[in-house]
């Protein structure tokens, strides 16, 4: 079985999110923490945190990245018990019992998430439309490269993009230079 795991490329997560996830904690999408919230009026870090925050299970703590990796049985039962015991002790859930099975709905969603290739990473993108949480996962995969081939040198970048699902979705750019002449 494969799970989601936190991954950190850059210090940006400690920067963007209210609380970072350690990098290599297994994850889930977190929606939960902002179901019966008004989105709307979320600001600064937690609105960075709604939109693109996968949660780590031992910290609930947000992470941009995850990558798909193996998990061993008692590594799946760890993390349920960890997120359990989170539903429980910080979001008020009414048992362990329910506690539990919001866990283990979690972990099997983002097993789901994770049936990719090892090393697979995955974004997210949550938005609030129409009275509803969507979300929208992107995968970046390594670049396949001939063999004898040096990537490093022969300009191959190391990771390609895949639309994996929501290709109707309206495209978002970001305009990186035109920001930087932005600058003060």
């Amino acid at each position: 079985m494969k799970l989601l795991r936190t991954i950190r490329l850059d210090p940006s997560d400690g920067f963007v999110f209210p609380h970072a996830a350690e990098p290599g904690e297994w994850a889930v999408t977190g929606t939960f923490l902002f179901m019966g919230r008004d989105v709307a009026a979320l600001e600064g870090k937690e609105r960075v945190a709604f939109r693109s925050g996968f949660v780590g299970v031992a910290s609930l703590g947000f992470s941009t990245l995850v990558v798909a990796q193996p998990a061993r049985q008692d590594e799946v039962s760890a993390a349920i018990a960890s997120l359990a015991g989170h539903l429980v002790e910080r979001l008020g859930a009414p048992s362990i019992a329910a506690a539990r099975a919001a866990a283990e709905e979690e972990i099997t969603f983002s097993a789901s998430l994770a049936d990719h290739d090892e090393g697979t990473l995955v974004a997210l993108h949550r938005r609030f439309e129409d009275g509803t949480i969507r979300e929208q996962f992107r995968t970046l995969r390594r670049r396949e490269t001939a063999p004898g081939a040096d990537a490093l040198h022969a300009g191959a970048r190391a990771f390609t993009f895949h639309e994996t699902v929501g290709e109707d979705e309206p495209e978002e750019r970001v305009d990186l230079i035109g920001l930087m002449d932005k600058r003060p």
